[in-house]
Formats: structure tokens, C-alpha cells, sequence
């Protein structure tokens, strides 16, 4: 049998947006990869990049250990790998190299690698594997091991001589159960604890229960999963739950699908199994507006323990919602966040700036649904074109000198639209300054009315009101909004 390196290149001290957010979670879906081929009898090593202040410990660890195989595969559950940043490509060409170095066999999976498999394949890379990874990186190795040509393998890419052969594509695991549970035991989960627990009070895992996304959001990249959803079934996801409140003594989780929960039935069934196991836990994540309407549903979801739902609200205008192919209403933005408020559920908002057609009408539109429904948290984006989305294939031509941000702050509009670039950059902080101040506003209207809860809390949004106030007076000028 082999011996198996499996490293990631995503490196949050790459990203200082992300670094000083302090909310790092493990590589999920390369500790998921690596439980899957440890079955199969070959013996895997991880290297966690994403503490790392370099690749040095990399270096370190392929060197120590001689593998047969290096496996360089992102986890295709976080939207920050599905945004290609050039810091970790570059990261990533620099571990082909070292691995190159020794001999091993380098394959590699990612949404950039799938995106450009060409540069990746002249940086070294032996293979590419496109689209969902496990097995087709069993297969591969097992064609590899047999001394046979993997020409038959799906999914992969990878070049003889200067041809580049690309093998037909692979369907989706419908069945998610055949997966075992991550090997978590690879991962030094305290190095995690220790960064929540210090910025936050308490401390978070990720977890996945779905795979791929059925709605066809045009700007939305889906390079692994495709259009497809499939789901593992809520006992499968309850006992992992079970093992790591047990094992880590966690109690708050990322569901990082991109939709959680949209088979019919199962959060019901996922609640059930939660009361029958005396399990007590919170977690959050990720949704649609359209699908916060049902009663049944939301009183099962947030019975089960969801805490924060985080919607693609993207716009209060419905001309680019309906340009965005988005599927959604600006009247279910809005009844979805009464729905929840009213369950005591916290609410956030994805927003996106600077989609194609949008003016200043839109923008407005945009900042007047903020501050009327107030969501907990908002996190805002500039629109932003993958490849392999219709967006992208409308903008392309332009995207000569850049075509990727170098991090996650970069929000660079990398098209011709109605406002220039720096326009959006100050119209980020701009929207977070009203924010913030309309949120310290109604601090102080609820101090009025009870002046002994949540006394701090309170004071850090006035606080931060007063901090914000001249700030939104500026970013106002700049804009001249």
C-alpha cells in the first residue's frame, strides 16, 4: 500500500481579512478525503496549512516522511477556496515544486485547479481531478499502483509529453453515507479552540451535510459539485455530531453546505434524532429567503439548535435579483427575516455590490433593505466572476490584467460597470458605517426601555455608533450618496 501526504493551500494568514476575523475552521473536505482512502489500506499523513504562516512546515513534513503521493486537495465546502485567490495559487505551485522535489506523484483537486488545470499542470502538477474527488483519487491510485495509464479514470486531467488528456467527467456520489465520517484525529483541533476561545468565548467546528446546490444563481461557482444536491441522511450527520460534542467538547457548528436542510423532511427527522440522542448544540448556516417561509420547517430548524441563518439576500432591488437569476423576491427577504426574529433565530445577510446594470437606484435600494430589517450581521462582497458561470462568460473579455483578487479585502471590480472600482471599496465601508450606526441607535432606544439587559453589548454599539457617524460622513461625500 501507499503512503499518502494530503496538504491544503489555503492559508488564512495569507488572507488578512480572514486572519484577524479569528474564526478558522479545519480542511474539512481534505481530512474527509483522507478517511475515505485510509479504508482502502494506504497510510495517510496530514500537513494543515491553514495556521501556517508559510509552507515551510510543509517542507518539513514531506521531507520527514518520503511519500509516495502528495495530495494537494482545498476543501470544496468554503467559499473562500472557490475564490481562487492568487496568494494560495501561488502557495499551491510552490508545494508542486518542493513535492516534484522527492519524487512523489502530485495530484491536485480544487476549484482552481479545476478552473485553470492547465497552469497547474505546467507548474508540475501529475494529475488533476475535476469535480468530486474521492473516488477518483481511489481509482487513480489504484491505476497508478497497477502501473496502468488512468485514461479510463473520470475526472481527471493530466499531460504526456506536452498533450494534455482530459478524461470524461464524473458523476456525483448520490449516496453521501458511503463517505466516512472525517478523520479528525488528523487535525490539531486544540490550535482551533485556543484562536476562538481567545476572540470569541467559544469555540466552532465545521461540519457538511449536503453536497451541490440545485438553484442556478448565474455569478454562483460550482466547479465540484455541479447543479446537483445530494444529502447525507440526518443519522449519518447526527453521529458525527455525537462523536465530536463528546471527543472535542464542542457545542457550535458551521453547517457549511450551501444550502442546508432542503430535502423535504429532513431537518424534522435531524431534530428527532437530536431529542432521541439528548444532544444539546447550535450551529449556523447558509440558506434562501424562499426557504424560510414554511412554519413547520423553521420551527423544527431552530428547535434543532440553528442559531444564525445566513440568506444570499445579494439586493434590494428586484431588477438584479432577476438579472442575477437569483429566483428570489425582496418581499421574502423581508417576511423571511420577521420569521425568524419571531423565532428568536439570529438572521444575516450576503450582499453583493456592483453586479452588471446596477445603478444607484439599486444601490440605495439595497442599503434601504439593510436598515429596515437590521439582520445581525451582514457580510458584503463585490460581484466577483468565476469561471464557469454565465457572469464570467459575459465579462471575460475584460479581465486582461486581473482576474482574480490576491485576498479576500481585495474587492476589486475587475469589469467595466456603472461605478468605478474605488467607488465600491468605499461603498463597502459606507454601507457598514449606516449599519452600524442604525444599530447603535436602537441600543440606545432599548437601554430607554431596559437599561440592565445585555448592558455591555449595548455599549459596544454606541460605542462604535460614535466611531462610525464621521466615518459615514465621509464615505457620503466620497460617494456622494
Amino acid at each position: 500500500m501507499s503512503k499518502i501526504l494530503f496538504t491544503n493551500s489555503y492559508f488564512y494568514r495569507f488572507d488578512k481579512k480572514q486572519w484577524e476575523t479569528a474564526q478558522p475552521y479545519p480542511p474539512l473536505g481534505t481530512i474527509t478525503v483522507a478517511a475515505y482512502i485510509e479504508q482502502f489500506g494506504h497510510e495517510v499523513i496530514l500537513q494543515d496549512n491553514n495556521l501556517e504562516k508559510d509552507i515551510s512546515a510543509f517542507e518539513k513534513k514531506l521531507n520527514s516522511n518520503n511519500p509516495d503521493y502528495v495530495v494537494i486537495y482545498d476543501d470544496g465546502f468554503n467559499y473562500l477556496t472557490k475564490m481562487c485567490l492568487t496568494t494560495m495559487r501561488e502557495a499551491a505551485f510552490e508545494m508542486i515544486k518542493l513535492a516534484k522535489k522527492t519524487k512523489a506523484v502530485v495530484i491536485v483537486n480544487s476549484s482552481d485547479s479545476t478552473d485553470h488545470f492547465e497552469s497547474y499542470l505546467k507548474e508540475g502538477a501529475d494529475y488533476i481531478i475535476h469535480g468530486e474527488g474521492e473516488i477518483t483519487l481511489k481509482e487513480l491510485i489504484d491505476n497508478l499502483n497497477a502501473d496502468q495509464i488512468p485514461n479510463e479514470v473520470n475526472g481527471l486531467s493530466y499531460k504526456v509529453d506536452d498533450t494534455i488528456t482530459k478524461t470524461l467527467q464524473r458523476n456525483v456520489e448520490k449516496d453521501l453515507d458511503i463517505f466516512p465520517m472525517a478523520k479528525w484525529e488528523l487535525v490539531d483541533v486544540e490550535s482551533y479552540r485556543k484562536i476562538w476561545i481567545e476572540n470569541h468565548g467559544f469555540f466552532s467546528l465545521n461540519l457538511q451535510t449536503t453536497r451541490g446546490c440545485p438553484y442556478k444563481c448565474n455569478w454562483c461557482a460550482k466547479p465540484i459539485y455541479g447543479n446537483r444536491y445530494n444529502s447525507r441522511t440526518p443519522l449519518h450527520v447526527i453521529n458525527e455530531i455525537a462523536y465530536l460534542t463528546q471527543k472535542y467538547d464542542v457545542n457550535y457548528f458551521w453547517m457549511c453546505d450551501d444550502i442546508f436542510g432542503l430535502k423535504p423532511g429532513w431537518v424534522q427527522q435531524f431534530n428527532t434524532l437530536r431529542k432521541e440522542k439528548n444532544l444539546s448544540f447550535k450551529y449556523k448556516i447558509q440558506s434562501r429567503a424562499d426557504l424560510m417561509l414554511t412554519d413547520n420547517n423553521l420551527d423544527a430548524l431552530v428547535e434543532s439548535g440553528a442559531d444564525k441563518i445566513w440568506i444570499g439576500a445579494e439586493s434590494g432591488s428586484q431588477k438584479i435579483l432577476d438579472a442575477m437569476d437569483k429566483g428570489t423576491k425582496v418581499e421574502q427577504i423581508y417576511e423571511a427575516t420577521r420569521k425568524l426574529k419571531e423565532r428568536g433565530a439570529k438572521i444575516a445577510f450576503f450582499l453583493q455590490f456592483g453586479y452588471l446594470g446596477e445603478t444607484m437606484a439599486d444601490i440605495k435600494s439595497t442599503i434601504k433593505m439593510v436598515l429596515d430589517l437590521m439582520p445581525d450581521e451582514i457580510g458584503i462582497s463585490v460581484s466577483y466572476p468565476l469561471p464557469g458561470t454565465k457572469f464570467y462568460d459575459k465579462v471575460k473579455s475584460q479581465l486582461l490584467l486581473k482576474a482574480n483578487w490576491k485576498d479576500s479585502d481585495d474587492l476589486d471590480l475587475m469589469f467595466e460597470n456603472t461605478f468605478k472600482p474605488i467607488f465600491y471599496k468605499t461603498l463597502h465601508r459606507y454601507v457598514h458605517n449606516r449599519y452600524r450606526i442604525k444599530k447603535g441607535w436602537l441600543s440606545i432606544i432599548e437601554s430607554f426601555k431596559n437599561p440592565f439587559v445585555n448592558v455591555k453589548n449595548k455599549m459596544s454599539d454606541i460605542v462604535r455608533m460614535i466611531y462610525h457617524i464621521p466615518l459615514a460622513l465621509l464615505h457620503s461625500f466620497l460617494l456622494k450618496i
